[in-house]
């Protein structure tokens, strides 16, 4: 029988060899590709990203999405050659106003992504719960009389293995974000110290007109952005030590927590929809043509297989909000839609900050760090990096905390959240005294 071998893959590409009918043929090697894009944020940019993938076919396996008034950072996880990440970014550099791209497949890096699961507990398992809740090192969240549920932060494996252990309790449901990353220094390199400043945070308490956080009026606030070319400034996809754009996000992004004069909220919606490539396309182009701003958003694998759970921060009145759920209804893809903001729920958000310190200053932001429950997961020379989890506003005050010292880097996910069968809710319980 003769063998010949086809030469399927660009010369720069690594190829494996694949058997087929007795012949045999070199191919692209498909592999995970993890890329940092820092935007420019406009009106649709989510949804203009999210076209580029539907209309070539390519499934976004993971999307985690950090969001302020006037820039937005976004990790995608994509799978595919050497020459298909070629092609996603060119088209992201010809469709986006581009700041930086960076792929960080090839790097050092350090990796998290955040799950809250929540599954059956009798009071007969609740002892083994607890011991692979502490082998993992995760957190409960919420306990209720036949259900906990669970916060863990790990890379994807750790998720993974977490989800299996649980599975013979019988998980109700998961909300995971996705994967964020952050390049890991590297030891004897020059110390990257870009400062950063705290006038940049709105007051958490401000008052924002009801205009300004509808998707239609949106608009880019920083006068350099705006003024810059609309193709925006293309950068090589390498390593970035040189570059002068780094991404640096505000820690607040303009979510109302409480009611305004005229009804206005930030409403928390969780979807339940298929795991499939366009469909993340179609509900942000269902909100772009409707006129609703995203605040955050989050896009990870759901308990069933096959589906993704979406968790999504939209402000708007109770009636704008019941028209947008109606909406989303009709989409063929679209399983389930919860707004959870009238009820209880846990809401868990995830960030990943490096600071500049030197060994002078290092215990300095350890300490503040171990205040705040973050957790060092890498540590140069000259940078430390945090993994926090928590709400906004621990959030916020963190970041302002560690500003002096000089913040380089931040990826942070949206917000994810579960609803809480405990039924209690601590915001309801502010200002109320308890008897001793």
């Amino acid at each position: 029988m003769l063998h010949f071998v086809g030469l399927n893959c660009w010369p720069s590409e690594v190829c494996v060899e694949e058997k087929v009918g007795g012949a045999s043929y070199l191919v692209p090697r498909v592999r995970r590709h993890t890329i940092s894009v820092f935007v420019g944020d406009e009106s649709g940019m989510i949804n203009r990203i999210a076209g580029v993938f539907a209309r070539r076919g390519y499934n976004i396996e993971s999307l985690a999405v950090g969001l302020n008034k006037d820039k937005a950072l976004l990790t995608i996880v994509v799978s595919g050659t050497e020459k298909v990440l070629e092609q996603v970014i060119e088209q992201l550099h010809k469709l986006v106003n581009v700041l930086k791209v960076e792929d960080l497949s090839s790097v050092q890096q350090v990796e998290r992504e955040l799950m809250l699961i929540k599954i059956n507990a009798e009071p007969t398992y609740r002892a083994e719960i607890k011991r692979l809740v502490d082998v993992f090192r995760a957190k409960i969240v919420d306990i209720s009389d036949d259900s906990v549920t669970i916060e863990v932060t790990g890379d994807p494996g750790k998720m993974v293995a977490f989800q299996r252990n649980l599975s013979k309790f019988g998980i109700r449901e998961i909300a995971r974000t996705g994967k964020i990353a952050l390049r890991r220094e590297k030891l004897g390199a020059s110390a990257p110290f870009w400062r950063y400043s705290a006038a940049s945070y709105p007051d958490l308490e401000e008052k924002r007109p009801a205009n300004a956080s509808m998707g239609i009026e949106n608009k880019v606030y920083n006068s350099e952005l705006s003024e810059s070319n609309s193709s925006g400034d293309v950068y090589p996809v390498e390593q970035s030590d040189d570059f002068t754009i780094k991404p640096v996000l505000d820690a607040h992004w303009g979510v109302l927590n409480d009611e305004d004069v005229d009804g206005l909220r930030s409403h928390t919606l969780s979807m339940l929809v298929n795991d499939s490539p366009g469909v993340l396309y179609i509900i942000t182009g269902l909100f772009a043509r409707r006129g609703y701003n995203i605040q955050s958003l989050a896009v990870g694998h759901a308990e069933a297989e096959g589906i993704s759970r979406i968790t999504t921060v939209v402000p708007g009145t109770d009636e704008s909000i019941y028209k947008l759920v109606q909406h989303l209804y009709r989409l063929a893809d679209v399983h389930e839609v919860r707004d959870l903001t009238h009820i209880p729920f846990s809401e868990r958000e995830l960030m990943l900050i490096k600071i500049a310190a030197n060994p002078s200053a290092r215990r300095d932001v350890l300490d503040i760090a171990q205040i705040f429950r973050a957790k060092a997961v890498d540590v140069s020379d000259h940078t430390i990096t945090l993994e926090l989890t928590g709400d906004l506003h621990k959030m916020v005050a963190l970041q302002r905390l560690l500003e002096p010292y000089g913040i380089c880097e931040v990826a942070r996910t949206g917000r994810v959240a579960l609803v809480r069968e405990s039924g209690v809710d601590s915001k309801y319980l502010r200002g109320y005294s308890f008897p001793l």
